[in-house]
């Protein structure tokens, strides 16, 4: 029998934003949005070269950006290199952005309608295809996964992580590069009625793997997914996530949430709240990976804190772990310095561990004849208190569609010395 995944974790994160270059200056960022005039445009040049740019649009570059320095961060490229240093199959992408390509799309329409299809370029035209963001990315780096692309609305972004950590318990990559994008341009300033410093331009993309893959390549993970949930309504979502009132370390709001009256939101008043697009600007399909992003700046802060005020109880072996990340991260997961900015908020004490909560669960789409791989092994992950957690949500409530997530302290088994290299799933796909 094929071991499952373990838990499915972190272990890049990349960014492509005005501003703010690590989860923790995101962080900094949406507790503390900065006045005075707006950062300038992020140069998508600098990362991938002029290269990069030929016949692709903006929010595609940007894409490209984040997903490289989240290879990167997970270690699966070098720093001289684009080529992943894993069997290709190995890597699926899921990519969400609703507006990405809009500009296109109409421009190519009008062209049709006013002219005719000879006018068209043939070098642009492919841009006009909602999954060119995924493909590009794929293509640039040899990624011969499941190649998905999401344009699901204001849900989009939570709903391409749970896409890419399914694929990973199911068994059909080991890794997936999951990326958030959109862009501004007068098209969609058009459509959303919105000005250009309302709205975000930039990327954010996540490298999520399997624990069992991740510990083989000696990789240490900046975080755990646990469970997801899409309901109709705010309130029934958080519900599902944190069954008997539970409160989370953090939470991660919705889009320009707006703050309802005590007790209205299963979230106590205590528990410190941030909307990233208070930072960056209107995210549609890019705010759940954003705010998965800010998550780990915040676990990664939160942990260091633990670490370094020597607690103990519940947990404290893992903590130790991920403080010894973010200690020797020179770039990406450092830790924010507590002096540049209001605190996200107190880090609680460990106690009991709260009620295990279910792992990512793989879909009711995946076919039920397929032979989805199952851990022996307890999720580690699963006894983190609940206190520990960030909790992250996004949607329209008043569409009657929000979607879940928590993010958890890593596993410690992540933190081993490298094992021996597993071989191949018969899920997964050949060389």
């Amino acid at each position: 029998m094929t071991h499952g995944p373990g838990d499915v974790v972190v272990t890049g994160v990349g960014l492509a934003l005005p501003g703010a270059a690590t989860p923790g200056a995101l962080l900094r960022r949406a507790a503390a949005p900065a006045a005075g005039p707006a950062p300038e445009p992020f140069d998508t040049a600098v990362r991938i070269g002029r290269r990069g740019h030929r016949y692709k649009d903006r929010a595609t570059r940007l894409a490209l950006c984040a997903a490289l320095d989240a290879l990167r961060d997970a270690a699966l490229i070098p720093a001289d290199g684009e080529e992943v240093t894993v069997p290709g199959d190995t890597v699926g992408v899921v990519a969400s952005s609703n507006l990405g390509n809009l500009d296109t799309a109409c421009l190519t329409a009008a062209a049709i309608a006013e002219r005719s299809a000879m006018d068209l370029s043939p070098m642009s035209l492919p841009n006009a295809s909602s999954n060119v963001i995924a493909s590009w990315v794929a293509i640039r780096h040899g990624l011969r996964g499941p190649n998905l692309m999401l344009c699901n609305g204001a849900t989009s972004g939570l709903d391409a992580v749970h896409w890419g950590a399914t694929l990973v318990a199911a068994g059909r990559v080991r890794r997936a590069v999951v990326i958030g994008v959109e862009t501004h341009n007068a098209v969609v300033e058009d459509l959303l009625g919105r000005p250009a410093d309302e709205l975000l331009d930039g990327a954010a993309a996540l490298v999520v793997e399997g624990a069992r893959w991740a510990e083989a390549r000696g990789v240490p993970a900046a975080a755990a997914l646990g469970p997801y949930e899409r309901r109709a309504g705010l309130t029934g979502c958080i519900e599902a996530l944190l069954p008997g009132g539970a409160a989370p370390g953090v939470w991660f709001t919705p889009e320009r949430y707006a703050e309802r009256p005590a007790g209205a939101v299963p979230v106590p008043e205590t528990v410190p709240r941030y909307d990233v697009t208070d930072a960056v600007g209107r995210s549609s399909g890019a705010l759940g990976v954003l705010q998965c992003a800010a998550a780990v700046g915040w676990l990664t802060r939160a942990e260091a804190g633990r670490r370094a005020g020597g607690g103990t109880g519940s947990g404290a072996g893992d903590g130790a772990a991920f403080g010894d990340r973010a200690a020797s991260d020179a770039g990406a997961r450092a830790a924010p310095d507590p002096a540049a900015a209001p605190d996200p908020g107190p880090v609680p004490d460990p106690g009991p561990a709260a009620e295990a909560l279910a792992s990512v669960p793989v879909s009711a789409e995946v076919s039920a004849s397929a032979s989805v791989p199952v851990s022996a092994e307890a999720s580690a992950s699963a006894s983190v208190p609940v206190s520990r957690q960030a909790l992250i949500t996004s949607g329209d409530d008043t569409a009657d569609a929000v979607a879940g997530l928590l993010l958890r302290p890593t596993p410690a088994r992540c933190h081993r010395p490298p094992a021996a290299r597993a071989p191949l799933s018969a899920m997964e796909c050949s060389r």
